[in-house]
């Protein structure tokens, strides 16, 4: 079973997605911005401290891309936008784990301080936690779609059932009594 298998694209979990696609977007396209605003040489292995965080031109111009594709990501929101954020935020755990290893090497092309490692551990965290928000859990209420997409012959039986109520609901209640003339 794929976890992007029926979530209507209206569903309430779509803002939790959208939500964390473009917060985390923002912070990066802005990042980028005033990194190259700055005039860091592109390719500067000491680079800038901008924000709190060391950056150089390759790094603010990759920020400022995968910004933009978080924001693609709010834009069409749903599945998609719940995907990408998972997908984003395990490359940030990665990103984080090797620049952890290229710290202080000549390798360490996008200038990385142990802040910008910090950085990118916390980012791929929320974009993980904005991503699997309401898809993966032990106590999905019964009304989620995953949950639904899970447990079919439950679901099937609960809908029945709230079929069958809504039905007895709509009849008009027996008479008691004597009948009126």
């Amino acid at each position: 079973m794929r976890l992007d298998d029926h979530l209507p694209v209206d569903h309430r979990l779509n803002q939790v997605y959208r939500f964390g696609a473009g917060a985390m977007g923002l912070i990066l396209v802005v990042f980028g911005i005033l990194g190259l605003l700055n005039h860091v040489s592109f390719m500067s292995k000491a680079g800038e401290r901008i924000a709190g965080l060391n950056s150089n031109g390759a790094l603010s111009t990759i920020s400022i891309v995968i910004g933009a594709l978080l924001f693609v990501g709010m834009v069409i929101g749903g599945n998609f936008a719940s995907t990408l954020n998972i997908c984003v935020g395990c490359a940030f755990l990665i990103s984080g784990f090797v620049n952890l290893a290229l710290l202080d090497t000549d390798s360490n092309l996008l200038a990385f301080k142990m802040s910008n490692v910090l950085f990118s551990f916390g980012v791929g965290l929320l974009l993980l936690f904005f991503g699997l928000y309401g898809r993966v859990t032990g106590g999905l209420p019964h009304d989620n779609p995953y949950w639904i997409r899970r447990h079919p012959e439950e679901a099937a039986r609960e809908q029945h059932a709230r079929e069958r109520a809504a039905a007895a609901a709509r009849r008009p209640p027996p008479r008691r009594g004597l009948p009126q003339h």
